[in-house]
């Protein structure tokens, strides 16, 4: 394979010191993807925003990522990858020095948009390079250490980032990242081999408009539903439409122009479409427990944030185990890795179905622990799988989409996990207050009653409470319930994959 001759090419220190900058680039920006989230309550004070006003900071950045990541194949072959990579990361560093020197929110706003354009081509077109200098053999061991930096980086960034932004301010949860940025800037401009002549190829302005459009209605709709009540608002609704015709302009473009801007016959590869809705899937579960078990804990369980980072921390520690097992594992069939993790991401999420308000935590150490060792262990077998069968010449192209899908389906997982909690704690909670009433002569009975006072406004404000507690709670296992069926989804539909024969003998 000319993929192969190219990699040899490469000395092995040559392999290794891209190896190291590329990873410390992804993980970078991984680190930067959910670190605001933890202080957007220190920076809403700080600049006396509303919580609306200040969720902007994360929903353009969020809209900026989703428009940039699809041109991360034209790009490359504009410019070269060498180029793209280590501008976007010193254009990052940048924007992030900026979000934490800015005094007003329009700044934070403008900058965030600057970091997410800038970070969007980072993640794909490291998988890339990555693939492009080792030799397939060594591919699942790349790809391991790779899956490790940008999974990990998520979760130890914010718990670094809300240690900063307590002890000093918010501004360092951004300044933390700069020298990081900048020495992965100078390892990359070393490490990576010079650009051949970029390709004058003409950027197709209607695919990616209509792509554009598309995608950044799609991530308002998302990180707006929930706050605006879904289809009751008219602004969501609009949005939807906006999406909705967008795409189709953009389909029925890449059909029928001569050099599209996204090349859809990629899909004819089986492996590689299969492999867009796994990691699709694969985004939908890997954050969500993230992003729900805190809230449950703090607000709801009474852990204090100590043992709340402690439970993140061991999924990130099961991530790092379960991605030294796939590399270990990495000359058996990729299905056999998928299969199990998916399993176990089943498992864990019909264990979380048993958890009350009153889990202990050991049983959330060991939960997350296996969470975190499955998405580890699908990682490596699903990225080998979905490339394995294309051209080198695609792989930028193919990483952006692949990249772009995973993102979208965190996002949108996540929405519609926080809804349903909404959703079912307030109907769930007037089911049960219905039942407290001078009518229900149950509650006279001492023996029913207990502790809890019905007769004065305090004893019911108690009432009150503990209803809300035990609804949020039946809303959180209906996310569960949720996690648990996109899991077996997954499992299913690893049974489909098809795995080349001569990639089974190279290996």
């Amino acid at each position: 394979m000319d993929a192969d001759r190219s990699a040899e090419s490469l000395s092995p220190a040559q392999r290794y010191m891209i190896l190291a900058t590329v990873v410390l680039g992804a993980s970078l920006y991984s680190t930067a993807l959910l670190t605001t989230s933890t202080i957007l309550p220190q920076m809403q004070g700080a600049m006396s925003a509303t919580q609306d006003e200040i969720a902007w900071a994360m929903t353009f950045n969020i809209l900026a990522t989703a428009v940039v990541t699809p041109m991360t194949g034209w790009l490359v072959a504009r410019f070269g990858s060498k180029r793209v990579m280590t501008l976007g990361i010193l254009s990052f560093s940048i924007a992030t020095f900026l979000c934490g020197l800015s005094q007003t929110l329009d700044a934070l706003v403008v900058w965030r948009i600057v970091q997410g354009a800038a970070g969007a081509p980072v993640v794909p077109l490291s998988q890339t390079i990555l693939l492009n200098s080792f030799p397939r053999r060594q591919h699942p061991m790349v790809l391991s250490m790779f899956g490790m930096a940008v999974g990990v980086a998520p979760v130890i960034g914010p718990v670094l980032g809300g240690y900063l932004a307590e002890a000093y301010t918010w501004r360092w949860a951004f300044h933390m990242l700069v020298p990081v940025g900048l020495v992965a800037f100078v390892g990359l401009r070393f490490a990576l081999p010079a650009d051949t002549e970029g390709s004058r190829i003409q950027l197709d302005w209607t695919g990616f408009l209509s792509l554009a459009a598309a995608m950044a209605a799609v991530q308002l709709v998302l990180a707006r539903g929930v706050r605006l009540d879904w289809f009751d608002s008219t602004e969501i609704i609009v949005e939807c439409l906006v999406a909705a015709l967008a795409f189709y302009v953009f389909i029925v473009h890449c059909l029928m122009t001569k050099a599209p801007f996204l090349n859809l016959r990629l899909l004819a590869d089986r492996n590689y479409a299969i492999g867009l809705v796994l990691v699709t899937i694969y985004g939908m579960l890997n954050f969500t427990p993230m992003v729900l078990l805190p809230p449950l804990l703090q607000q709801h369980a009474g852990f204090p944030d100590a043992l709340v980072g402690q439970v993140i921390g061991c999924r990130g520690l099961g991530m790092t185990i379960g991605f030294l097992m796939a590399g270990l594992t990495s000359r058996l069939d990729p299905r056999i890795g998928m299969s199990a993790g998916f399993l176990m991401q089943v498992a864990s999420g019909l264990w979380m179905l048993t958890f009350d308000l009153n889990v202990t935590m050991d049983i959330l150490v060991w939960n997350s622990l296996i969470q975190g060792f499955s998405v580890g262990l699908i990682w490596v077998p699903l990225s080998v799988v979905a490339f394995d069968t294309l051209a080198p010449s695609d792989r930028a192209e193919a990483a952006s989409v692949f990249h772009l899908l995973r993102n979208i389906g965190s996002s949108f997982f996540i929405s519609l996990s926080i809804a349903e909690i909404v959703r079912a704690t307030g109907a769930n909670y007037s089911r049960m207050t219905e039942m407290v009433s001078p009518y229900n002569t149950t509650l006279s009975l001492p023996w029913v009653t207990g502790a809890w006072d019905f007769g004065t406004v305090a004893g019911l404000a108690k009432v009150a409470k503990e209803i809300t507690r035990q609804a949020a709670m039946i809303g959180y296992l209906n996310a569960f319930m949720m996690y648990a069926a996109v899991s077996a989804v997954g499992l299913v539909l690893v049974l489909v994959v098809r795995r080349r024969k001569s990639t089974l003998a190279r290996a």
